[in-house]
């Protein structure tokens, strides 16, 4: 058997070895390699140009300054448009956490009838694109005169939010051996002591990696936000479509750094949160998810 196995593992090497050598393989490296670089490009050409006094037809600008940063904050109020970005994203990934726990477990532990059509609907504001189901519900919203507020914001942010939330989740339940809960109930653990005490302190890699992945996902999130946002409840991405599609003129460096500061709001999140969760675990859950 140990060297059957190891014939396979042989053979499995010898042929990715063989795959990586040949020309399709250098032509997919090729390629990904290409979408980087005019992607670095395409960052560094942003960064640059939020420094430079006047970028025309040379590689490099004429002069560098930092005061484009210090006139973005002035022209587009960052203060008060990060103020509103922080109090959306903290809400929206506390509320979701604790209600896409508690589902996540009941759909990682329980069955019950019609389990898989509540799995494929928690996805579906997840693999549908936002705008699709946001101008429903930025209606419903603007009915109730939640839209234009900062509660209408954050409840338009949730309905993706929450599914994410199980999504990620499901995994980290389910490697947990159930005998565990078991054993705690048969000690007299109660629910909410099997919860906090038990199940918990097992979870809290997968609690990060969903608030920090939630957290990045609201800061992106411009649709929902910009249907649903009025003018004292901007976040900062939906700030930087006005100040680029807004009527007036404004210098494209001022613009630039403002891309710059929301892009340092949301990287650092995002490989902090690639440090908890595998994506490729992701995309197992998805698949595994059945229909009826």
């Amino acid at each position: 058997m140990a060297a059957t196995a190891e014939a396979r593992g042989a053979r499995a090497e010898s042929e990715r070895r063989r795959f990586v050598t040949t020309p399709a393989a250098w032509l997919v490296w090729g390629a990904v390699g290409f979408f980087l670089l005019n992607v670095a490009g395409v960052l560094a050409s942003v960064a640059v140009n939020s420094f430079a006094t006047s970028w025309f037809d040379s590689w490099l600008p004429q002069g560098y300054t930092s005061e484009w940063y210090r006139a973005a904050w002035d022209e587009f109020a960052l203060g008060s448009v990060l103020v509103v970005t922080l109090e959306v994203a903290l809400a929206v990934v506390v509320i979701s956490v604790v209600i896409g726990v508690p589902a996540a477990y009941a759909l990682a532990r329980r069955d019950f009838p019609g389990k898989r059509i509540v799995s494929l609907a928690f996805l579906l504001p997840i693999m549908l694109p936002p705008i699709t189901y946001g101008i429903p519900l930025a209606t419903v919203l603007y009915a109730f005169g939640f839209a234009g507020t900062l509660s209408g914001v954050i409840l338009a942010n949730l309905v993706p939010a929450v599914p994410f939330v199980i999504l990620v989740m499901t995994p980290f339940i389910e490697q947990i051996d159930p005998n565990i809960e078991r054993a705690a109930r048969m000690s007299g653990a109660r629910t909410w002591q099997l919860f906090v005490r038990v199940l918990a302190p097992l979870l809290v890699p997968g609690i990060l990696a969903a608030s920090i992945l939630i957290l990045v996902r609201t800061l992106a999130m411009f649709e929902l936000t910009f249907l649903t946002s009025g003018s004292d409840s901007q976040t900062l991405v939906v700030a930087l479509y006005y100040s680029v599609f807004a009527a007036g003129i404004r210098a494209g460096q001022s613009v630039d750094a403002m891309a710059v500061i929301y892009m340092l709001t949301t990287l650092p999140l995002l490989i902090v949160a690639l440090r908890f969760v595998n994506p490729t675990q992701l995309v197992a859950e998805v698949r595994e998810q059945p229909t009826e």
